[in-house]
């Protein structure tokens, strides 16, 4: 399923994203935030911050950074 979405998302950016005239408030913008997301996360989870994520692409909302969370539970080197 994620690699589904990937390319769902890929072919966005490469046929449809160009023509709009609408562009992201966003950093990353919300189609490579999805990539990274489904690439990071499982799919449910990735699911749903790309949803939210869209949700405030809209004047309600400030643009902002806003990465995609790091995946928890990943104990990290920390030898000096």
């Amino acid at each position: 399923m994620k690699k589904l979405a990937i390319k769902a998302i890929k072919w966005y950016q490469k046929t449809l994203s160009p023509i709009k005239s609408h562009k992201c408030r966003h950093s990353p913008t919300c189609s490579h935030y999805a990539v990274e997301a489904y690439e990071t996360h499982n799919f449910l989870y990735a699911t749903l911050l790309t949803s939210k994520r869209i949700l405030t692409c809209n004047p309600l909302f400030k643009p902002k950074y806003d990465p995609v969370p790091k995946k928890k539970g990943k104990k990290h080197d920390q030898s000096t």
